[in-house]
């Protein structure tokens, strides 16, 4: 097996909670990033729930200023916008980035907020689900429209849509990987196995994680596809471990609204040394995960980020899953 992918979240909620927006030292902490080793780079969504910079904007910024390094989403929320704009959008920011670019897609964090979000733009909370598998079934008919043979229209349940093939197509053709982030149901595994290209979820439990990753593997190779086993995670590094757990408290409740206690039962988190949080999250990579998003538990998270690639990357890489992953893939 390859070495697993690591990659690090941009700062833009961050950025937010302190009231500093700026695109400088976005684009100074990708090309650090960069510069370091990390082997990818993501943005989160949100707009009124979490607000931030909008995800796509930046990341087309971060994959101009960088070379080779992946730029993604962690996670995007498609019903956000209308599903031909973020067609549109994601074609657009597929000629910046080319073959770098992936997207994580969320249906919406079951949160008050997100609910309210949902409405200040129009969108359904109910059926969101439905709508997220609509949304991007038509984003690839979009991108394909323009190919020999393949439809122009879109007739789905929720969306309907004609004309396809005059709306830009993407730099790879079909379009960029997309992966579901979620949960480790059932219904959320077969969804994965079945319509996308990898699976992101953020599961406290390690051997949670290993029964999903192996179930998820089962399917894949039942449907005779690829998919490749990510996670989404959350890491404060500091040796002395009051003190980053401290930080890590703080930072989750400006971040949620929440405290740790509630959001470590739902979400993978980290705190202490550099090696504490390698040993925490190598035992995912040693359960089958080939590529973890790691944000960084801080709101001055650029400090960090020299020690997590000198001591996390090296550690991460060296490890290799204890099983093999069947039809998934690094």
């Amino acid at each position: 097996m390859t070495a697993p992918s690591i990659g690090i979240l941009l700062p833009t909620r961050e950025q937010a909670i302190n009231g500093t927006y700026a695109a400088a030292p976005l684009l100074d902490f990708a090309r650090t990033a960069e510069a370091l080793g990390f082997d990818s780079l993501w943005a989160g969504d949100s707009l009124t729930a979490r607000p931030r910079l909008d995800p796509l904007v930046v990341l087309a910024a971060a994959a101009a200023a960088t070379r080779h390094i992946t730029v993604g989403t962690a996670a995007l929320t498609p019903a956000l916008r209308h599903p031909l704009i973020g067609a549109n959008l994601v074609a657009s920011l597929s000629h910046v980035a080319a073959n770098r670019l992936v997207l994580g897609l969320g249906s919406g964090f079951p949160m008050a907020e997100t609910e309210e979000e949902f409405a200040s733009v129009g969108a359904s909370f109910q059926g969101r689900v439905g709508r997220l598998d609509e949304i991007t079934a038509l984003w690839r008919a979009a991108w394909r429209s323009g190919e020999e043979g393949e439809p122009s229209e879109f007739q789905g349940r929720f969306w309907q849509a004609e004309h396809l093939d005059r709306l830009p197509a993407p730099a790879v053709p079909g379009g960029p990987p997309l992966w579901l982030a979620g949960s480790d149901t059932p219904k959320v595994l077969a969804r994965a196995a079945e319509r996308y290209d990898g699976w992101l979820p953020f599961l406290p439990d390690v051997d949670a994680y290993a029964r999903a990753r192996h179930r998820l593997a089962e399917l894949a190779a039942e449907a005779g596809r690829t998919v490749t086993p990510a996670l989404y995670a959350t890491v404060t590094v500091n040796s002395d471990e009051r003190a980053a757990r401290a930080e890590l408290e703080h930072y989750i409740s400006h971040y949620y609204g929440r405290s740790l206690e509630q959001m470590r039962t739902i979400q993978a988190y980290g705190w202490g040394s550099a090696e504490k949080c390698a040993e925490r999250l190598g035992g995912y990579v040693r359960a089958g995960a080939r590529h973890l998003v790691v944000r960084i538990g801080s709101l001055d998270p650029e400090p960090q980020l020299k020690e997590i690639a000198e001591v996390l990357l090296p550690a991460l890489r060296a490890l290799g899953p204890s099983t093999t992953v069947g039809s998934t893939q690094s």
